[in-house]
């Protein structure tokens, strides 16, 4: 897990390169961009969104379940995306994207999603096998973000992609960040807080946190938390051993900036400790991936910590067994 972590700067160029080789269709689509997935197989999605923020220019929406959104059609681009290829869920939105007349790209390993996709003439992005679902990450952004310019519903962000793998190679040169947060979250209970670009990242540091540390954490996004959940963080103090993790980024909306602070200070003072971590580099994308990165290494290091292989996802698959 942590040496497909560590290769996340080269994996940018070759899932630059796997998009182009599945030849996806330069077509304006005025319903933009549906990306349909779970689990590791949809944040991509979500972090795409947050990469390319106020530049979309049409509708960008990730589908978590069996149906896309009623609206879908001949207008909407769906990107169908599983790891595996087996994702019940991501096959049954295929099939109701396609009989909507929607055009469809997927995004996969293989399985019967390739299987049909090319049965019925469909794109297929290859993703490299052998991984987790989840460290798939950026392959899953990366096609994302290209297939978002390829409908028109955001400009080509190539060169922002191409440059960030300079950002994360610095990035994985600098193990002391990553051990030094997961130190302060060992045996703790992490409350992890985004904010515009960041509210995606935050919860893909949660999910990393449950898969891959085996523990739970939650995720929560700024200014919503500041109208609820920060009522309840004298009694999360009082009955739990918490900590916080507040993320940011340059560009964020003064007003929202401000909250951060406030929001900082006001769970100090429950006695719960806090850590505030911000993005590296210069454009969006330096921003959600370098974040993104770190959180997977703050995983990894949290795993180590509590003597857990960050690998296996024993209780996933066993649910999954249960369905069959």
């Amino acid at each position: 897990m942590r040496d497909d972590v560590l290769g996340q700067p080269h994996q940018i160029a070759d899932a630059l390169w796997r998009v182009e080789a599945a030849k996806v269709p330069q077509r304006e689509a005025t319903g933009g961009l549906m990306v349909c997935g779970m689990g590791g197989s949809a944040v991509g999605a979500d972090l795409a969104v947050a990469a390319i923020g106020p530049r979309a220019v049409r509708p960008l929406r990730t589908v978590r379940g069996y149906e896309p959104d009623p609206w879908v059609g001949p207008d909407t681009l769906v990107l169908c995306a599983s790891y595996s290829g087996l994702t019940e869920e991501t096959l049954s939105c295929f099939e109701a994207a396609g009989a909507a007349g929607a055009p469809r790209v997927a995004i996969t390993t293989g399985g019967p999603l390739a299987e049909r996709a090319r049965e019925e003439g469909v794109p297929v992005i290859g993703v490299p096998s052998g991984m987790q679902p989840r460290a798939a990450v950026i392959y899953m952004t990366v096609a994302a973000i290209e297939c978002a310019a390829a409908c028109g519903a955001a400009p080509s962000l190539r060169a922002e992609l191409e440059a960030a793998a300079g950002t994360l190679t610095a990035l994985a040169g600098d193990a002391g960040e990553a051990r030094a947060i997961a130190e302060a979250l060992h045996e703790r209970l992490p409350v992890v807080h985004g904010a515009e670009l960041t509210a995606a990242t935050a919860r893909r540091w949660k999910t990393q946190i449950n898969e891959n540390a085996k523990s739970a954490a939650y995720a929560c996004e700024l200014p919503e938390a500041n109208h609820n959940e920060i009522e309840g963080w004298g009694w999360v103090a009082a009955h739990t051993s918490p900590a916080a993790v507040l993320l940011s980024a340059p560009g964020a909306h003064p007003r929202v900036e401000r909250r951060i602070e406030l929001t900082a200070e006001l769970i100090e003072r429950t006695g719960v400790p806090v850590v505030r971590v911000a993005g590296r580099g210069e454009t969006p994308v330096d921003h959600v991936l370098s974040l993104v990165m770190l959180g997977d290494l703050v995983s990894i290091e949290m795993a180590e910590l509590a003597g857990v292989d960050a690998t296996p996802v024993e209780t996933i698959e066993g649910f999954k067994r249960r369905l069959d």
